[in-house]
């Protein structure tokens, strides 16, 4: 499948975009592999998450709205947000894609959610963090806690993307910060997150 989704990649994103996807897939394995979680799933959905991105606006908002995904007031007036919502949709349609953990981590690699699992916080900080983002000695920093503790990388990882933000005058949207204060108390219960039972996001 792996080479089916290149190829509609290469017809419908970039070709920078394509490298970050790559990167992204990539970033989700060696996360994955280090936490002990499945690497397989965790390429399928780096590889994947990203499928929507260039959708048209309008495109997105039909497709969430068809599909019963909430198009709360700041993705209407951000339609770009729910470009990982479209995402799972493109991959369950388009290629057959019916595990609902690798789903979840598609739709949830943008805005996050709290309660998310362990997959789909490796997809959301892979996102943000692979190596095609920069060598900034700030995501150095995050990269390095990424392989120590997977949710104080999360709640930093949405703390940097929250700062761009509000630097970028942009609006932020409420999950974000929720996902950002679960991750924080998380990441102070324990040093390694434990795969448990998560609700998980209905596409179907």
């Amino acid at each position: 499948m792996r080479d089916r989704v290149l190829t509609w990649l290469a017809d419908n994103v970039p070709a920078s975009r394509l490298q970050h996807i790559l990167g992204v897939e990539q970033m989700s394995v060696e996360l994955a592999n280090h936490y002990h979680l499945d690497v397989e799933k965790a390429a399928q959905a780096g590889l994947m998450h990203d499928l929507a991105k260039y959708f048209k606006p309008n495109l997105l908002l039909q497709m969430a709205r068809n599909e019963g995904i909430e198009v709360d007031p700041v993705c209407e007036a951000t339609p770009h947000l729910l470009h990982a919502d479209v995402s799972a949709i493109v991959a369950r349609d388009e290629f057959g894609v019916r595990d609902e953990a690798v789903l979840e981590a598609i739709a949830l690699h943008t805005l996050g959610r709290p309660g998310m699992s362990d997959l789909s916080c490796v997809v959301f900080i892979a996102d943000t963090l692979e190596p095609g983002r920069g060598e900034t000695p700030e995501l150095e920093a995050l990269r390095q806690v990424s392989f120590s503790n997977l949710y104080k990388a999360l709640w930093l990882t949405c703390d940097y993307s929250l700062r761009y933000l509000l630097d970028s005058h942009c609006s932020i949207h409420p999950r974000t910060i929720s996902t950002r204060n679960w991750a924080l108390s998380k990441s102070s219960q324990k040093t390694r997150p434990v795969n448990r039972p998560t609700d998980t996001v209905v596409v179907s």
